[in-house]
């Protein structure tokens, strides 16, 4: 191979202005912000207490892409280091013209129960999949998984669950007298209220029962301390009663409705079976509403329909069985009460999976003040 030699009477380029080098700078910033962001590790920060207490409002995370592997963009006209808005303008940072499949590159580990999991919530249809709303909630049922949970207790496959974190349960805990001792003792023990000014649960009175006391929600050991407690008169598991997936409204589509109505609950749910990748399902009336946004939403198939006797329809005729596309999960916050989570809309799409939240790496109170704002006690903080 004949090498050119550089011309030494050639004149030297002459050097880039202080703006285009300047320019140049920021270009390389952003596209390897992006990068990092897209294939190895993302920021994020607890806005909700539905993973409590486990994970605080307030709590600065670290999301690795590399655990389940890095997702390629379905969505590639978007405005670098942007979701669904440009920060301030508020105005819409991507255009949907374009749409591509998703491959995930491998990653060093699979989805596991009780990993605490990032993932765009599968609902929102309004939303390009890699663009719809960031969740963070605890996996608790993989792919061929059957679940139930039996008075607030998780089972998979018929054995009880070994469950990862402190699952917090709401209680209305009854006092003759609501002071200010009790008040000390809830903060005390980390007891938490975000709709009150200073944090701590107001005193309010239970309408079944008529007495006074404090509805909390906290993990089993700290319920345990409040039972001993002399001042402390009863303590009862109160979970609302909510519409849950299968029954919501939103599966009943141009009239139909599921031919079960299970009523389940928050407490008591199930037998639930996960969709496993290559499993074939048999389709009926019965379990129609279990399927339905598999079918016609998360896999993409076309002309899918519900007919008025309950059957799932593809161009018209009955689907009588269906081969799962992908694997699916079950999410849910360790707020178990005080949590919106597949009981709420059903199977976590694997192509719906950001990553693994795997540090806390700052923490603020949003409720202390200016020498304790930060928890201490949580910086750098592997989650578990």
């Amino acid at each position: 191979m004949l090498l050119r030699k550089a011309d030494p009477t050639a004149p030297p380029k002459p050097p880039k202005s202080k703006s285009r080098e300047w320019v140049d700078s920021l270009l390389f910033a952003v596209i390897a912000a992006t990068l990092i962001r897209w294939a190895t590790f993302e920021a994020y920060v607890i806005p909700s207490p539905s993973m409590e207490h486990s994970l605080l409002v307030g709590d600065y995370l670290f999301v690795s892409k590399l655990h389940y592997g890095p997702l390629t963009p379905q969505t590639p006209l978007q405005v670098p280091l942007t979701h669904q808005t440009v920060p301030i303008l508020n105005v819409k940072s991507y255009s949907d013209a374009i749409q591509l499949p998703t491959y995930r590159f491998p990653g060093f580990s699979s989805i596991k129960r009780n990993d605490v999991v990032v993932f765009h919530v599968p609902h929102e249809q309004q939303y390009p999949a890699d663009l719809r709303t960031n969740y963070i909630k605890r996996c608790i049922a993989i792919a061929g998984d059957t679940l139930e949970i039996r008075n607030g207790q998780i089972f998979l496959d018929g054995k009880p669950g070994t469950i990862g974190g402190s699952p917090q349960t709401t209680y209305f805990m009854a006092v003759d007298t609501p002071n200010d001792e009790v008040r000390q003792a809830l903060h005390d023990q980390g007891v938490v209220d975000y709709d009150q000014p200073d944090g701590i649960p107001g005193a309010s009175t239970d309408p079944e029962t008529g007495k006074l006391g404090y509805y909390i929600s906290c993990p089993a050991a700290v319920a345990d301390y409040f039972r001993k407690q002399p001042y402390v008169k009863a303590l009862t598991v109160t979970a609302p009663a909510v519409q849950l997936f299968p029954d919501v409204a939103d599966f009943h589509v141009s009239g139909a409705a599921s031919a079960v109505q299970r009523k389940w609950q928050l407490d008591n749910y199930g037998p639930l079976p996960i969709p496993k990748k290559g499993q074939t399902i048999a389709l009926s009336p019965g379990n129609a509403a279990i399927y339905y946004k598999i079918v016609s939403q998360y896999e993409h198939n076309k002309n899918i329909t519900w007919s008025p006797s309950g059957m799932i329809l593809q161009d018209g005729k009955p689907l009588t069985s269906y081969t799962i596309k992908q694997n699916y999960y079950w999410m849910m916050g360790d707020n178990r009460h005080n949590s919106e989570d597949s009981r709420f809309w059903g199977f976590v799409p694997e192509d719906h999976v950001v990553g693994k939240a795997v540090l806390i790496w700052l923490s603020l109170d949003p409720f202390g003040d200016f020498w304790h704002k930060v928890r201490w006690n949580r910086l750098f903080h592997t989650i578990q």
